[in-house]
């Protein structure tokens, strides 16, 4: 679209309903989310002076169900939140491809050198030369391309930033030079092979499945190159309660060895079956057999494991309940799945650092203002990072208020579920 059309679509109005369907916006909140895309088709002209562009746009995602069982290939529950990563994109006519994000320098690489570049591990540019490398490889003439972009997913906060930049990244593409052919799951599959083959980190397959199909999913990764995805009916505002993230404040450095333990000790549990993960193994043969196991893979494996079985069985039961409406229902099982991550898969705190438990003070003081009422649980990885609260309406400003006193400023978001993945809002 060209870009004074653009502009003046969102300045008067017109595409109010477009945005008001992804983000599931108030009616208050339409004038800044004009605002805040208006201002990315402005710099777009500024920082590219191109003619014609679209506006496309990735949520971060919350981990709903299943904590540490999609490594094991088990079940999630997952949805996409209103926080995103929205930009301004269009074809430039050159084999260049520009990316100029908020706060970073602008990368530049060649869409005719698609190879992994060692150099490039761990950053941005290594994610979009990996998504365009996939989709190449799926056929497709990947060109030069611009794009400005904004994000309002805090990095650190357990909702998945790299999952919605790889997502968005892909929409992008798919758009301009794919004719929108590859689905929500092929984008979530591209996005985890730039981040695991080209970026260097070997992350399972949630969060981009959560950003890439939007609302919330169930999420079977017994094949992972078929997942079997289920959407779940659910209207947050239905229930009564808001959904909060919070930032525990904890030091996120050094927890790689953390979270390999994680992943060593269940494969070390699967193994003794003879199998690869967990979820291969009957639940019933690794409680006939815990003595033999005990004695192969430690006690922690085993709370590990019996950690992923339990989890993994209760995913199917929140979607249910969500589903049927049983709300009440949903929150004694997240509530359960809080005690199982914290006494038998035991993620609150780094076993090297015991006297940092930050995560462990959040949810105690999580528990506190709810009293009683809600459910609370880690979020995500755990050892460092955030819990999830789900709040009475009623409540929330006044439990924001008070997590942010004890943890600092902006520490407590609250959140709806995002009704759209990624998607393109006008081109």
């Amino acid at each position: 679209m060209n870009l004074n059309n653009l502009k003046d679509q969102l300045v008067n109005g017109v595409l109010d309903d477009q945005i008001q369907r992804i983000y599931a916006a108030e009616p208050a909140e339409l004038q800044s989310a004009r605002t805040r895309l208006a201002s990315l088709v402005d710099r777009f002209k500024t920082d590219f002076g191109g003619q014609d562009a679209g506006l496309f746009s990735a949520p971060g995602r919350t981990e709903m169900g299943g904590n540490h069982t999609d490594h094991q290939r088990g079940h999630v529950l997952a949805g996409s939140v209103n926080l995103d990563m929205a930009a301004c994109a269009g074809r430039n006519g050159s084999q260049i491809i520009r990316v100029l994000s908020d706060g970073y320098p602008q990368l530049e690489l060649d869409s005719a050198d698609l190879d992994p570049v060692p150099a490039e591990m761990g950053t941005s540019a290594a994610l979009v030369r990996g998504v365009c490398r996939a989709m190449r490889d799926r056929g497709y003439a990947i060109e030069g391309w611009d794009a400005c972009i904004t994000s309002n997913v805090p990095g650190g906060s357990g909702l998945s930033s790299s999952a919605a930049y790889e997502i968005l990244i892909g929409t992008i593409v798919n758009h301009l030079f794919c004719n929108d052919e590859l689905t929500p799951v092929e984008l979530a599959q591209i996005g985890q092979y730039a981040e695991n083959v080209f970026f260097g980190k070997p992350s399972g397959l949630m969060d981009q499945m959560a950003s890439s199909l939007g609302n919330v999913v169930h999420i079977d990764f017994a094949d992972p190159g078929h997942p079997v995805v289920q959407p779940v009916d659910f209207d947050m505002a239905a229930s009564g309660h808001v959904l909060c993230i919070v930032d525990s404040g904890a030091d996120h450095a050094d927890l790689t060895d953390e979270y390999a333990a994680v992943t060593d000790e269940m494969r070390a549990v699967a193994q003794h079956f003879g199998k690869q993960y967990l979820s291969e193994v009957p639940t019933a043969d690794f409680w006939q057999n815990l003595r033999e196991v005990r004695a192969s893979a430690g006690d922690r494996a085993v709370l590990r494991a019996a950690h992923f079985f339990e989890d993994n069985a209760r995913v199917p039961l929140q979607a249910a309940a969500l589903a049927e409406g049983r709300f009440d229902d949903f929150l004694a099982l997240v509530e359960a799945s809080g005690v199982s991550s914290a006494t038998q898969l035991q993620n609150l705190f780094a076993t090297s650092q015991p006297q940092q438990q930050a995560v462990g003070v959040a949810l105690a003081l999580a528990a506190h203002l709810l009293g009683g009422r809600g459910a609370v649980r880690v979020h995500g990885g755990g050892f460092a990072g955030t819990i999830q609260a789900y709040v009475p309406i009623e409540m929330a400003e006044q439990f924001r208020a008070g997590m942010n006193r004890v943890l600092g400023a902006g520490r407590c978001w609250i959140l709806r579920i995002r009704p759209a993945g990624g998607v393109v809002i006008a081109s």
